[in-house]
């Protein structure tokens, strides 16, 4: 059973896709932060490195973005031809178009291409490149061949297509319906570019809401859980004219965190954390550094019922799965480096590499072919788009400043709010105290979070906040008391 889960809040958006209880994909997005990928500027050529074919342009972000020949949004295993790897043809003042291919990592400012793509839920428009290209992943001939006929021939000039892999399971009126409405869309884009001052944004790419009906639903999805009212509205429109005969919407009318209510948030946070214990008791260590990602595979309490090269060599065949499954979940880009426990037997190391490719292939980002190097350690590369995980959920350590993390603010506000439903569903008390770290009370009424909560599921009870230096950034304490009267430090302050 296949299900999407949208959790909605005003100050962030979590999107969880659920495959027989398991969590296979897992997206959030903060409204603090800037939405970049896929967004169209009208930029400025700074800088021009002729020796690298790249540029700097400026496109009104706090750091230049870097313009790169041949990069873009798009699989390149979709493409039968190559995109714009020749020279680039700028010079400083050139005003350009150009997308945001890739975020901003670290002290790294965005990617950005002159292929400009934007993709639709059957096709993806990549104007300027006369061609049409099918998904890797339809993979029948005739289909293939039906689908480019299709298209090719209702395309305009010089507007290149690619056909998606939800467009095989689609009607000829759809694809065409869709390759017009993309067509009319980028002729606005073009007019907008047109009439937008230099280093502006001519056209923003959809939230994570509207990222999410386009790119994961199909036919297989059985259900889509949504806990906004107004979210629901929305959806239940979009999804009548999609499938008229399906009734995929479910409204959960809980204020309480609904991944928790599913059962599936222990899933979340074990994200987060650098271990990952598989069921036979093997486990992975996985590391990101400044320039790649590694993951160590070890036997743990896993000790086989054969020889030593035997129980390697199921440890590391159970690890590919867990390997895919993880690269997908926390949404890892760039370099990754594999150290699979080491083997003898040549066949088993062809083999380790070839299931672990199996998985791979399931993935909706492109990932190269893993290769053995001759240390045994086994490379391969994912497509870097929008942030890691733990690059949403994390921040760096104030304690150790860099070398490691603690939760976000945000993250441990939304696990207040979580204990404190909790409490109340537990108990009939009326006033609490928390106390809580002074940076985590900041951003609680700088941001006005948990006030939709106070207003509501809490209304009538005393919240009081304590900021308290002596707890740790990831803690809080919740203490009831029912007193008429309270003694509290004047740093003490009511939620709402």
């Amino acid at each position: 059973m296949k299900r999407i889960y949208i959790d909605y809040h005003p100050k962030r958006v979590k999107v969880a896709l659920v495959e027989n209880g398991e969590v296979v994909e897992f997206y959030i997005e903060r409204s603090s932060m800037p939405k970049l990928v896929g967004n169209i500027y009208k930029g400025k050529v700074v800088n021009v490195l002729s020796s690298m074919k790249a540029a700097f342009v400026n496109i009104g972000l706090e750091r230049n973005a870097f313009l790169h020949v041949g990069e873009t949004l798009v699989d390149p295993k979709d493409i039968k031809q190559s995109v714009g790897t020749g020279s680039l043809n700028v010079s400083p003042g050139d005003v350009v178009m150009c997308q945001v291919v890739k975020d901003h990592f670290g002290t790294k400012g965005v990617r950005i291409s002159q292929n400009v793509s934007i993709p639709g839920r059957l096709l993806v428009i990549m104007p300027y490149v006369n061609f049409v290209g099918i998904s890797h992943k339809i993979e029948d001939e005739d289909e293939r061949k039906r689908l480019e006929q299709l298209v090719a021939a209702h395309q305009p000039q010089n507007i290149g297509f690619i056909v998606r892999t939800e467009a095989a399971k689609a009607s000829d009126e759809e694809i065409l319906a869709e390759m017009d409405k993309l067509v009319s869309k980028w002729k606005n884009i073009l007019s907008s570019f047109q009439r937008a001052p230099v280093c502006t944004t001519v056209y923003e790419e959809g939230d994570l809401i509207f990222r999410t009906i386009r790119d994961f639903l199909s036919d297989d999805v059985d259900d889509i859980f949504v806990n906004n009212e107004n979210v629901y509205r929305d959806l239940a429109e979009k999804l009548q004219t999609l499938y008229p005969n399906k009734k995929l919407l479910k409204y959960y009318p809980g204020e309480d965190n609904m991944f928790v209510h599913y059962g599936f948030q222990k899933q979340i946070d074990g994200l987060l954390k650098r271990k990952v214990v598989m069921k036979n008791g093997t486990y992975l260590v996985i590391d990101r550094t400044e320039a790649l990602t590694v993951i160590d595979v070890n036997t743990g309490k896993f000790v086989g019922n054969t020889d030593l090269e035997q129980t390697v060599f199921e440890t590391n065949m159970v690890a590919t799965a867990e390997i895919a499954k993880q690269l997908r979940l926390r949404n890892i880009g760039g370099i990754v480096v594999i150290d699979f426990i080491d083997m003898a037997d040549e066949e088993h190391r062809k083999a380790v590499v070839e299931e672990l490719g199996k998985h791979l292939a399931k993935d909706r980002i492109h990932t190269s072919q893993p290769v053995m190097t001759n240390l045994g350690l086994v490379e391969l590369t994912r497509k870097k788009t929008r942030s890691m995980i733990d690059a949403v959920m994390l921040r760096e350590c104030p304690y150790c400043h860099g070398d490691g993390y603690v939760y976000s603010e945000e993250l441990v506000i939304l696990n207040l709010r979580d204990a404190l439903f909790e409490h109340f569903q537990k108990s009939s008390a009326t006033s609490v105290i928390v106390h809580i770290h002074p940076d985590v009370f900041a951003k609680v009424f700088a941001l006005r979070y948990l006030s939709k909560e106070c207003q509501s599921a809490w209304k009538g009870k005393r919240i009081y906040l304590i900021p308290d230096s002596t707890i740790h950034a990831e803690a809080f304490t919740i203490k009831e008391d029912n007193s008429k009267i309270l003694t509290l430090p004047s740093s003490a302050k009511m939620l709402y």
